[in-house]
């Protein structure tokens, strides 16, 4: 298994796009309204808010808005739209054979389609027809962990006990893989052995990548992928490239 999405790792080098867009506390939002529609708003027994909520509570989103955005999906306040919120997740392709998974939440499922059919359009790339690329993806639990806040023999104790499957560390931080259901209680393990866990989400981790080593075709992926995120109703783009980091250092040193 390819391990990561490495288009999560180049927005984080880029610098956090959501929070400078504004965009962040709209996904974490979207994805509570979800996470209650499909497993009901008591989050002891919908596992699926549980980490959305703790999600939102590790990126200082206000329990104002946690609340608010349980209530609105589960009826019990009036709110324009929002309890109509549901997930569509779609797929394509990019230019040079990458396949990517990209994972919404709307009110207009037109529109949306729409919006990613423009944005293809424009970028190199075309949606293609459920189960075209997902086969190619594994759903997982994903967070990370500072390198500064322990070590790796003790981390590694702690996230198998809890029932992780991987550790890896990336620069300056572990990277942390669970099954989809054990990612709450891994990162609930971590926050009571003293160790505040980083972006616990859900992703779609490839099981292979496509190597991009033409310049031109990197900066089509890394445009389409950048188009795509911009969408409102766009919560996570996952893709399977694999551009080389010299090729990287050029193309952000360009723009």
């Amino acid at each position: 298994m390819a391990g990561h999405n490495k288009w999560s790792k180049i927005k984080r080098l880029k610098g956090a796009l959501d929070v400078k867009r504004g965009k962040i506390f709209s996904r974490l939002s979207k994805e509570i309204t979800v996470a209650t529609r499909l497993g009901g708003g008591n989050p002891a027994f919908n596992p699926r808010l549980r980490a959305a909520i703790f999600t939102a509570r590790t990126e200082s989103m206000p329990n104002d808005n946690i609340d608010r955005a349980i209530k609105k999906s589960a009826g019990e306040l009036e709110g324009p739209g929002t309890a109509a919120v549901e997930e569509l997740v779609y797929e394509g392709y990019a230019s040079g054979g990458v396949a990517l998974i990209i994972e919404t939440a709307t009110d207009n499922k037109n529109r949306t389609a729409a919006d990613l059919r423009n944005a293809m359009t424009k970028n190199h790339g075309n949606l293609g027809g459920p189960g075209s690329v997902a086969f190619m993806f594994h759903r997982k639990g994903q967070m990370t962990v500072p390198t500064g806040l322990t070590d790796e023999d003790r981390l590694l104790e702690v996230i198998l006990e809890a029932g992780a499957e991987e550790l890896t560390r990336e620069e300056d931080q572990f990277l942390i893989t669970t099954p989809p259901d054990q990612l709450y209680s891994v990162a609930e393990a971590l926050k009571t052995a003293g160790i505040e866990p980083e972006s616990p989400k859900l992703t779609f981790i490839p099981e292979n990548t496509v190597a991009v080593t033409d310049e031109q075709t990197a900066a089509q992926v890394l445009k389409l992928c950048d188009a795509l995120d911009d969408l409102d109703d766009v919560m996570n783009v996952h893709a399977n490239f694999d551009i080389p980091e010299d090729t990287l250092a050029r193309l952000q040193g360009a723009h």
